[in-house]
């Protein structure tokens, strides 16, 4: 069982634009083709606000006043401070405060599989400042933003991460990444 942040990425290391628009993604289409692998290896889901908000838009923008369903079948936590429109299905757990609790509650429910962190970076930060993240999978598109939301904001240099896999995946580049344990503070 591993916590991995799996997401895609501009070439100059942007998830979203500061205006959190995946159009520069979505040109290529709708889905990763390592996606479905990647999957299935998948028990629990958690996500940020700004990711859950992205969903909802999207929802809004492309099918209108259609019932906002949830695209996981896996349990998913959602971290916001504030109330959020909830799906008309899905296991949904809204959230707030600490990852580490919430951590265990997710590993229990994958139930042996993978944890899928789905962003945003500064959610993936938390989990990494408290020693919980164990792999980040970059899909890297052949595009640059410039500026933007960053993939990781956080340092993370010693010890480095440590390169797993490179391959070509369709247009993009995907890179796999073990992150190291490091030591946490008393």
């Amino acid at each position: 069982m591993k916590t991995v942040y799996y997401t895609a990425t501009s070439l100059d290391g942007f998830i979203a634009t500061e205006e959190h628009s995946l159009d520069w993604l979505m040109q290529f289409g709708d889905e990763d083709p390592g996606y479905p692998r990647f999957i299935e290896r998948i028990g629990a889901v958690a996500m940020g606000k700004s990711t859950y908000l992205w969903l909802l838009n999207n929802h809004r923008a492309t099918k209108g006043d259609a019932p906002f369903e949830w695209s996981y079948s896996q349990p998913s936590w959602v971290f916001s401070s504030t109330e959020l429109e909830r799906p008309v299905n899905g296991d949904v757990r809204f959230v707030k405060g600490d990852v580490r609790p919430v951590h265990a509650e997710m590993v229990a429910a994958a139930a042996g599989k993978d944890v899928w962190l789905v962003g945003g970076g500064d959610l993936v930060g938390q989990f990494h400042d408290q020693g919980l993240l164990d792999e980040v999978i970059a899909t890297v598109a052949p595009v640059t933003l410039g500026s933007g939301k960053p993939l990781l904001p956080r340092r993370i240099t010693t010890p480095p991460m440590e390169l797993v896999s490179a391959e070509k995946v369709g247009p993009f580049a995907q890179l796999t990444f073990r992150v190291p344990p490091r030591a946490m503070p008393n």
